[in-house]
């Protein structure tokens, strides 16, 4: 990583021409698990990159990134926000992304479109649960990643432990390049810095000593690194050597004959390594004092990947096809938008652009998540910074622009030109696991509280409203309490809708816990005015439970009578469509149904008499006579738990956990502070935040996130 640091860099105006160049753009996101620091490592990458001309503090609810009232109030990352910031003659297109379970949502759709990814730990914590999360989203779209180990400042902080802690939880292999000497536990390395030294880090790629100076942080010295330091991080260095020496033979000739390698060939191993995946640099400091965030931002341009090194993106045709869609110029429009969000009262959505141009006035198409065809106007392009948007003339591969003027184009759609359809992969959505029953305030009008909530849904698709068949309650679904709480908010500050609400109440899925076979038969005479023409048809379905997380299978190749005769791929539409439908309400509680096979054995056609509509509704009236004989069962929400908790607390928050049915896998003790994981049924967790403050004095807190459903969640 280069040391000739500018305290200030190009001012905004240049980087439209820094966008054009593709060799010299990063996509990267910052993510984490809540409170590790993402947002206030960005609000230093901005600053030092000139990008904003005042740090602002997430504690003071003042960070350029956290622009929503709620993220300012609540002092966590709600939304994923996108800023730009020119380093080093590079543009960083930088993502914030929230480190809070209920919103994970927005990381899954922001890794969906980056190209590399910083992943922010806690020095003293190490990897914690949502980092195993976001781990594994990185991991699913094959992100080369780079760790910052942050808070190196704090008591109880271990830079070489949190290694550790990667090598064990991820199962990788981190390779340290910059050691924090605020580090509390080097002392055992042999490592004793003066106070001043204190406030740097070692470079062991250029086996320098950086400072970092000036009123903010912003003055960066290098110096060579004193024996009395570098000696105790040898064995570091050396390990960081090894791991770069696999991606470089001619390099790894010259470490094993005991030469020094110039920085510049050892960048080179590391970065292809790094986009490969299979070498993972950490960077340690602390963003909140100033320390070692320069090095980082060197590291996203020297060794995260250029948009043109990322493998082409795979898109799927109409006719089942599959094209690769090569970023760049050449070729037909591509584009992919991730996010959708209501802006000043308008619709506008977040979106990467992977082939061709886009001006304003294009047409663009989409297949929507049903199938449709659609085709709109793009009306306007603007450039993003957090809460900020700038009209852009155009837009260009490789870039995240902001689109206004779509009316129908949602999460996951690929715009394309209209003459060339295609779709890009689309972004997995979670299934809500909280309800509350919500109404209308006095004097709140019904049609606009729908009206809101309809563009709160649009904006974020784990999020969804529905009637319940029982009581008649509007029901607003949700991620977790905090989820839920930030959309009412949401609801009264910016669409000034006021609504009552209810108890939180867990989601429900319905199984089966044995074997059972049904048949039935749709019967339905003609209309005496002979408009409703005669229905008959009868079928014979068997039901048989799976493991549980193994999904729904539908087997749907039928015994047909009279024998002879075939369905044809329209009848076999029609009764797959039927047994779906029946799989979306149980016998118990109307809830959709998991882990059940599904085989249609049998099917009797009348001949005109067995309609579309008498297929259907045979398949699904022979199913749920199987459903209600197969010993039908609820499963609720099970939960990950990881708990924090001074050691002093430990037995009575375990006793707790027990009258909660909790499954506890792990207890780990350090420093005087216990960890404790498990799983526990959602429902006995309502509430929890509040009753571990009390059992712990107000000093213990956790995290949850959604396992599965299961039987043992009551």
């Amino acid at each position: 990583m280069s040391h000739s640091h500018k305290s200030r860099a190009a001012p905004r105006a240049s980087q439209a021409q820094l966008s054009g160049k593709l060799a010299h753009v990063r996509n990267i996101g910052i993510a984490a698990h809540v409170d590790a620091g993402k947002t206030t490592l960005t609000e230093r990458i901005l600053f030092y990159a000139g990008a904003s001309h005042k740090i602002g503090e997430v504690h003071d609810g003042a960070a350029h990134m956290d622009w929503m009232a709620e993220e300012q109030q609540h002092g966590i990352t709600i939304t994923a926000a996108v800023t730009r910031a020119p380093w080093r003659d590079h543009l960083l297109q930088v993502v914030d992304t929230p480190g809070h379970v209920d919103f994970t949502i927005e990381v899954e759709r922001s890794m969906r479109v980056l190209d590399g990814v910083i992943l922010v730990l806690d020095g003293v914590r190490g990897v914690e649960p949502q980092t195993e999360t976001v781990w594994r989203q990185r991991c699913r779209f094959g992100l080369p990643v780079l760790f910052f180990v942050n808070k190196m400042d704090r008591p109880g902080a271990d830079f070489l432990q949190v290694l550790a802690h990667i090598r064990e939880q991820l199962q990788v292999e981190p390779v340290a390049v910059t050691v924090p000497l605020a580090d509390p536990a080097l002392e055992r390395s042999g490592l004793s810095p003066t106070p001043a030294e204190q406030d740097a880090v070692v470079d062991l790629v250029h086996k320098t000593l950086l400072r970092f100076g000036g009123e903010q942080g912003e003055q960066v010295s290098a110096e060579p690194c004193p024996e009395s330091l570098w000696t105790p991080l040898a064995p570091l260095r050396e390990s960081l050597l090894l791991a770069a020496a696999e991606f470089d033979e001619a390099l790894a000739d010259r470490v094993l004959g005991g030469d020094e390698p110039e920085p510049a060939a050892l960048l080179a191993a590391l970065r292809t390594g790094t986009l490969a995946g299979r070498l993972f640099p950490c960077f340690g400091g602390s963003a909140l004092r100033n320390l070692g965030v320069q090095p980082i931002m060197d590291a996203a341009v020297d060794l995260l990947p250029a948009p043109l090194d990322r493998p082409p993106a795979r898109a799927r045709l109409p006719d089942d096809g599959v094209e690769e869609v090569v970023l760049g110029g050449k070729g037909p429009l591509v584009a992919l938008v991730f996010k959708v969000q209501m802006w000043d009262g308008r619709r506008h959505c977040f979106t990467r652009l992977y082939r061709n141009r886009l001006l304003p006035g294009d047409k663009v198409s989409f297949i929507t998540g049903d199938g449709r065809v659609v085709t709109e106007q793009v009306a306007r392009i603007f450039d993003i910074d957090a809460g900020h948007k700038t009209r852009l003339d155009q837009a260009e591969p490789g870039q995240i622009v902001l689109l206004a003027g779509l009316r129908h184009a949602s999460t996951g759609d690929t715009l394309c030109a209209p003459e060339h359809l295609l779709s890009l992969e689309r972004i997995d959505l979670r299934q809500p696991v909280l309800s509350l029953a919500i109404e209308p305030a006095a004097g709140t009008d019904e049609e606009r509280l729908l009206e809101a909530l309809d563009k709160l849904q649009q904006e974020d698709p784990t999020l969804q409203v529905a009637e319940d068949p029982e009581t008649g309650q509007r029901l607003l679904r949700g991620m977790g309490e905090l989820h839920l709480q930030i959309v009412i908010e949401r609801l009264e500050r910016e669409f000034h809708q006021q609504v009552r609400s209810g108890r939180p109440a867990v989601a429900l899925r319905e199984t089966i816990t044995a074997a059972a076979a049904a048949e039935a038969l749709f019967s339905r005479p003609p209309t005496p005015d002979g408009k409703q023409p005669a229905a008959t048809a009868w079928a014979r379905v068997r039901v048989s439970p799976q493991t549980r997380g193994s999904g729904n299978h539908v087997d749907c190749v039928p015994a047909v009578r009279p024998e002879g005769v075939e369905l044809t791929p329209e009848q076999v539409s029609c009764l797959r469509e039927g047994l779906h439908l029946g799989l979306s309400a149980g016998p118990q509680h109307g809830a959709a149904l998991e882990d059940v096979a599904v085989a249609l054995e049998a099917v009797e056609l009348f001949g005109a008499a067995s309609t579309a509509e008498s297929l259907s509704a045979v398949a699904a009236r022979a199913l749920a006579k199987a459903l209600a004989d197969a010993q039908p069962a609820v499963l609720r929400p099970v939960m990950a738990v990881e708990i924090l908790v001074p050691e002093d607390n430990l037995g009575t928050v375990l006793g707790d956990l027990q009258q909660r049915r909790g499954e506890i896998q792990s207890t780990n003790i350090r420093d005087g502070n216990a960890s404790i994981r498990g799983e526990v049924g959602l429902q006995a967790l309502l509430g929890y935040t509040t009753d571990l403050r009390s059992l712990t004095q107000g000093r213990g807190q956790f995290t949850m996130q959604f396992r599965r459903f299961d039987l043992t969640g009551e």
